[in-house]
């Protein structure tokens, strides 16, 4: 059912909180057309966003994104989720999550956006897009590079989890009552072992970290 115009403009004004302002407009207009519904939520260490298709409890596409992250990273997240989106209507679910097709969906969804991020951002995302598969040491430096437009940026402090090596134990800065030790990256995300409960648990490779060097 369409919306009626102040309803739009409350829904756009909402998007501008999070986006560049120059993507609302054609936010909208896809989330509009998909009949997704958009979940902005707080800060997850497992992931950034995801994105679920429509089921019996849920008859609707449903992307997720996490609401802490500065316009162009939430930008960069949400047309990841974008990407699934479009895969999940071309193929269901008889490809790989994050296959070729899955690929080719968000290259061309990066480029349709590009003009949306900032120059250096942009300039890596023309490499990463030039051709499939999509690298993942690209894909993890235009992550950083967006990293860098957070408002608390610190250039003399700031380290992801990314940067680390595999046995480093760190505390995440936003939760620093946790002692992990990192194990193994996955994609964007990393395998790390909590050293309190000694379970293991997904943590986001862009995760803001403190090295520990006493244990």
């Amino acid at each position: 059912m369409p919306m009626d115009p102040s309803t739009v403009e409350q829904y756009k004004r909402t998007l501008g909180r999070y986006l560049p302002a120059k993507a609302v407009d054609p936010t909208f207009d896809f989330i509009q057309q998909h009949n997704i519904h958009l979940h902005i939520t707080r800060e997850r260490h497992s992931k950034l966003g995801d994105y679920r298709w429509p089921q019996l409890r849920h008859p609707f596409h449903e992307i997720s994104v996490n609401g802490n992250l500065n316009p162009y990273t939430f930008l960069w997240v949400l047309l990841h989720e974008m990407a699934h989106l479009n895969t999940h209507q071309r193929y269901g679910n008889r490809v790989q999550p994050h296959g070729h097709e899955w690929q080719e969906e968000y290259r061309q969804l990066i480029m349709a956006y590009i003009a949306n991020f900032p120059t250096d951002a942009a300039t890596l995302m023309r490499t990463y897009c030039r051709q499939i598969p999509l690298s993942h040491s690209i894909g993890t430096k235009i992550e950083t590079i967006l990293h860098h437009y957070d408002p608390d940026y610190n250039p003399a402090s700031d380290l992801s989890l990314n940067q680390l090596s595999p046995g480093t134990v760190f505390r995440p800065v936003a939760k620093p009552s946790l002692l992990f030790k990192a194990i193994e990256k996955r994609r964007t995300r990393w395998i790390c072992l909590n050293l309190d409960d000694k379970k293991q648990y997904l943590v986001s490779g862009t995760a803001q970290v403190e090295i520990i060097n006493n244990i």
